[in-house]
């Protein structure tokens, strides 16, 4: 059996366990306190809550900024009362993890990986560098991201019942669906992946998906176009064998250098953001128990939604619909009276420029400057431009996003609008291996089982069909 290079576990950021615990007016104070109006000592770190139903005042431990849900059970009105819960639609206001891997400051652009800016990151890394990063905590040394790198290599194949497997999908499939099938396939091809318990082997799983999902949405690409597979070149780099993969034709590919760097940029800058809809679907089903090739299926399932990873495509059409930059002004007027989308702008956490969007406009540069101007790229700068001197956008803080240049980039280096969120996919792989293996070592995480506030009728007696 192969010997993996199993790193050391770096030591745990973890914060400090949240207290916890809601307890009645009867209280002894921490001895960080301060008054309130009537003199009444209350704990600095705590919020009192008044239940006007009952004039009961309770205390919550505030521990960064949250207070634990489950501590609202103890407010009740009676003894029999199963206690308070929160409602929150879209979990616009819930955290349901604590993690060390990705920050987010959405109100001031911040993105970090592990505690590293974004920009450096993407300036300095390769994509296997990050990777490592997202999943071990650190970066690499020489030693470790070469054992990283050659572990990864030496899996890349996959067993060629997958290719018979892959053969059955209708020759016009989406690569998102076909990639969605094949990685859950993945499970019964490896049963051992199901022992979650032991981290050596959850090592071994995600070395395997991260060796063979480049190979996989090759072959998707390749499948959807009626062209023969294209299987690992192993003396080329992870970035390279992709590519060459995708493109090869009769096993030759010249890479631009400028294009495959800006397609790893690309990967790594999408690579984690904290709890989005896929992430949160990678940690909910993996809170099950089942093994990481379900749990990451789970994700690019959710990611196949128009609304996660269909955005760059979105943006395209966009652009197309515009059509000349002449007709810019009667977009924007048509956005204003609700009468089009801005496709691009606006993000669910970033008030501000998306610092993934800035990166990706210079990578956008480089990359036209060798494929030459595409006229979508000026009406795209033209459009950015005017919207953010336009205070209707400037007082909703719609900003350029992650997707607004990232399908032109895609474009111009020749992949199709039906593969754009299978490279979305490719990028967000560590992320979600990451996620994943934070889950498994955190004691506080449970099987994921949210409550619902049921508004259907009372207990009412069954109706026969002859009486309906």
């Amino acid at each position: 059996m192969r010997r993996f290079h199993r790193p050391k576990k770096p030591r745990s950021r973890r914060g400090a366990r949240h207290p916890g615990g809601v307890i009645l007016r009867e209280r002894e104070f921490a001895s960080s306190a301060h008054f309130d109006r009537e003199g009444t000592t209350v704990a600095s770190d705590t919020l009192t809550i008044t239940d006007n139903r009952t004039g009961t005042s309770y205390e919550a431990q505030v521990t960064d900024g949250t207070i634990r849900a489950m501590d609202l059970r103890a407010i009740k009105t009676s003894a029999e009362d199963f206690g308070l819960m929160t409602y929150d639609p879209a979990f616009l206001n819930t955290a349901a993890c604590r993690s060390a891997i990705t920050f987010i400051d959405g109100d001031k652009g911040i993105l970090r990986y592990r505690g590293y800016p974004i920009e450096q990151v993407a300036e300095h890394s390769s994509f296997l560098e990050v990777a490592w990063l997202l999943n071990e905590g650190e970066l690499p040394n020489a030693a470790q991201l070469e054992a990283w790198t050659e572990d990864i290599r030496y899996h890349t194949y996959v067993h060629t019942n997958v290719l018979k497997f892959l053969d059955a999908f209708r020759y016009d499939a989406h690569p998102m669906g076909m990639l969605l099938g094949v990685v859950g396939a993945l499970s019964t091809f490896y049963p051992d992946a199901k022992d979650i318990t032991d981290p050596q082997n959850r090592y071994i799983q995600r070395v395997r998906l991260m060796a063979k999902l480049p190979t996989i949405a090759a072959f998707c690409f390749r499948h959807s176009r009626g062209l023969p597979y294209e299987f690992p070149r192993n003396d080329l780099d992870y970035i390279g064998n992709f590519v060459n993969m995708t493109f090869s034709i009769g096993g030759r590919h010249e890479p631009n250098p400028v294009l495959q760097r800006a397609l790893e940029i690309l990967l790594i800058l999408h690579a984690d953001h904290e709890q989005n809809c896929s992430t949160s679907a990678v940690r909910a089903v993996g809170s099950s128990g089942v093994d990481p090739f379900s749990a990451v299926s789970a994700g690019i399932a959710a990611l196949y939604g128009p609304l996660h990873g269909g955005a760059n495509e979105a943006v395209l059409r966009m652009l197309d619909e515009i059509g000349t930059k002449d007709r810019i002004g009667k977009f924007i007027e048509d956005v204003k009276s609700g009468g089009d989308r801005l496709m691009g702008f606006g993000h669910r956490v970033y008030k501000s420029y998306d610092p993934r969007a800035k990166l990706i406009k210079k990578v956008a540069n480089d990359v036209f400057a060798q494929t030459g101007l595409n006229p979508k790229l000026e009406i795209a700068l033209e459009l950015e431009r005017i919207a953010l001197q336009d205070e209707y956008f400037i007082k909703r803080k719609l900003y350029p996003n992650v997707d607004f240049y990232s399908g032109l980039i895609y474009q111009a280096m020749g992949y199709p609008t039906d593969f754009f969120t299978v490279l979305f996919a490719l990028g967000r792989l560590p992320g979600w291996l990451s996620q994943w293996e934070e889950m498994n070592g955190d004691k506080e995480q449970k099987f994921a089982r949210p409550r619902e506030i049921y508004t259907g009728p009372d207990e009412r007696d069954f109706v026969s069909m002859e009486k309906r």
